[in-house]
């Protein structure tokens, strides 16, 4: 079955003002945390935000970029809803944020 692939480019400041020199390593951490949010239908790739002019979201499917409205059609046919999807994978990003920084000034 064919997964909607989202990347999300995350913005190095998300995790302080030295995120930048954490931001490759915390998106590996991530990604392997939330391989199976949604797994069934989605499939999550989590990177650094370093050129602006990129979407912080992308979507495609069978290696085809989509417009959003086009993956929302998709999620909705497995009767899911792409913004409950994205606020849930949103929480638990901030979850792994704030632990990751949490860990890292116990340092």
């Amino acid at each position: 079955m064919q997964k909607l692939v989202i990347l999300c480019r995350l913005e190095p400041g998300c995790l302080g003002p030295d995120g930048v020199d954490h931001i490759i390593t915390f998106c590996q951490l991530a990604e392997r945390s939330l391989a199976n949010f949604n797994a069934d239908i989605c499939q999550w790739f989590i990177s650094p935000r370093f050129d602006k002019s990129l979407a912080e979201i992308q979507y495609s499917l069978a290696g085809k970029i989509l417009p959003r409205d086009k993956a929302i059609k998709f999620v909705q046919s497995f009767d899911q809803n792409l913004d409950d999807i994205e606020e849930r994978f949103e929480d638990k990003l901030t979850q792994l944020i704030n632990q990751y920084i949490a860990r890292k000034q116990a340092q």
